[in-house]
């Protein structure tokens, strides 16, 4: 998933829950895809995993959408389009009664979309701070490390289209493994997020 995290004029409290909430978003997919997770608790928690994971983020990207102005609106709003497409993919991935059209059609294409959707937002959060100076690097590192969980996201969507012939993901270690490390670089960049306490004087 793309999470745009530039923070605009968002207050510490607001930036704390913005980063609290991506960051619970994020594990949700770390931990959803990993190996031998769903052996442990079946699939249907594992799909609830990443349905709760998925609101985590819409309410996190709502929050941000909300305290973005100029140019982080548009990368703001779209994030949020594309968490909303996220929560419409991994709810339908709970259900077990799809044939493989249907899968394609229900639970990859709003994956696809919103995969598209944080791609781009990822990348006008780069765009955005790419000329920043030293002091301002911070800045620049959660870009990056968003674009990288982007860009990994992309791969996963891409990896887990269901191919009709056999009615096997395209890869599906792949994709697993490219959503986890997508939700790991998202993760990091939450908690970069979080405002650091101010000394005491």
């Amino acid at each position: 998933m793309a999470i745009h995290w530039k923070s605009g004029r968002a207050s510490r409290s607001a930036n704390w829950w913005i980063g609290v909430l991506f960051a619970i978003g994020s594990v949700c997919f770390l931990v959803g895809p990993f190996p031998g997770f769903i052996d442990l608790v079946g699939s249907a928690a594992d799909g609830t995993v990443f349905f709760v994971g998925s609101i985590f983020f819409t309410t996190a990207a709502f929050l941000q959408f909300r305290h973005s102005e100029g140019s982080d609106r548009v990368a703001t709003a779209i994030q949020l389009v594309g968490t909303v497409f996220f929560n419409i993919n991994t709810f339908r991935g709970m259900q077990d009664s799809y044939d493989i059209d249907d899968v394609n059609r229900l639970i990859w294409t709003p994956d696809a979309i919103g995969s598209t959707c944080f791609l781009v937002s990822g990348v006008l959060a780069y765009v955005a701070v790419r000329h920043m100076r030293d002091r301002e690097r911070k800045e620049w590192r959660l870009a990056v490390i968003n674009l990288i969980g982007c860009v990994l996201f992309g791969i996963s969507a891409i990896a887990s289209f269901v191919v009709p012939e056999t009615g096997d993901a395209l890869a599906l270690a792949a994709s697993n493994w490219s959503t986890s490390l997508g939700a790991l670089c998202f993760l990091i960049g939450a908690v970069m997020l979080l405002p650091r306490s101010e000394p005491k004087k």
